[in-house]
């Protein structure tokens, strides 16, 4: 027997000041501090100026260790460098997914291209947590390109759904994660529609980047809002009155206690300030950025 799955939450991205930079946030809040595995999502549009050089705009170097930064690239172009020698620019409809693992140092500039024009940068950045056993395991960086993404079309030929990890009817994405996960970029034309299947034994989420989108059973939801579903269930009945974007996040629970303090995860408090050592004493590489 199938069932649609109910709306736990509805979490409406909020503006936090990062750095200077504003970014909108969905998760954390006060109500739901993470959805195992998924443990941050971000959505950000700036503007970018051709007053200075591109590599000292953006976000500069700063660590990570424990987890996977994961960023889609909604507009723009995004710049990354880290501390393993990957140095790569990614455009609109690509991902950069890097797995920090033991520790990795990276920047996130906007490209040369962009600055020249003045242009605008939007992205999503998701950090989706690592199981113990692959929290030290060595960092590795991944550019998805959109002629590598396979895509999942509707019925209707109007929501076309490019499968960024995991597998789904039949189709398997290049992306080797960490844990158990199934992760959907979702265009959506007007009046387009489709019922998505997804394991009960996942946790599941959908954020709507643009447009609108109804969900079966729950109602209208409005851009930048983030639906976290109950587990029960294994269908999503949805459709569109106009042209959207949509994120669908779902993995299998890690079921491991979580210390996290700035840009490192880890399992322990222990763990966490070996992290902090580790950096300081340039264990974690060293960046430096050059054109």
């Amino acid at each position: 027997m199938t069932s649609l799955k109910k709306v736990k939450y509805l979490l409406p991205a909020i503006e936090i000041d990062m750095g200077g930079i504003p970014v909108k946030q969905s998760m954390p809040t006060q109500k739901v501090n993470r959805v195992d595995p998924f443990l941050l999502l971000h959505h950000l549009r700036i503007q970018y100026f051709d007053d200075r050089p591109a590599r000292i705009q953006g976000i500069g170097p700063h660590p990570h260790r424990g987890f996977s930064p994961v960023t889609f690239i909604i507009e723009g172009e995004l710049h990354h460098r880290d501390s393993r020698g990957n140095n790569q620019i990614a455009t609109e409809g690509e991902v950069q997914w890097m797995h920090a693992g033991m520790g990795i140092i990276h920047s996130e500039r906007p490209s040369e291209a962009l600055t020249s024009r003045n242009g605008f940068q939007e992205i999503i950045q998701l950090w989706i947590n690592s199981p113990a056993e692959n929290k030290m395991t060595a960092p590795f960086y991944k550019h998805l390109s959109v002629d590598e993404i396979p895509v999942i079309t509707s019925e209707d030929t109007k929501v076309k759904n490019k499968l960024i990890a995991g597998t789904y009817q039949g189709k398997k994405s290049p992306i080797p994660t960490e844990s158990d996960l199934l992760i959907l970029w979702g265009v959506a034309e007007k009046s387009g529609q489709q019922t998505l299947q997804i394991s009960n034994n996942f946790n599941t989420m959908l954020y709507l980047v643009k447009g609108n989108i109804r969900i079966k059973g729950y109602g209208i939801i409005d851009a930048e809002n983030l639906l976290v579903f109950e587990k029960e269930g294994d269908l999503i009945e949805m459709s569109f009155s106009e042209n959207s974007q949509f994120l669908v996040l779902s993995g299998k629970p890690i079921n491991e206690k979580v210390a996290q303090s700035g840009p490192f995860v880890m399992n322990s408090q222990t763990e966490i300030l070996e992290a902090m050592r580790d950096y300081q004493m340039g264990k974690m590489g060293v960046l430096i950025e050059e054109k």
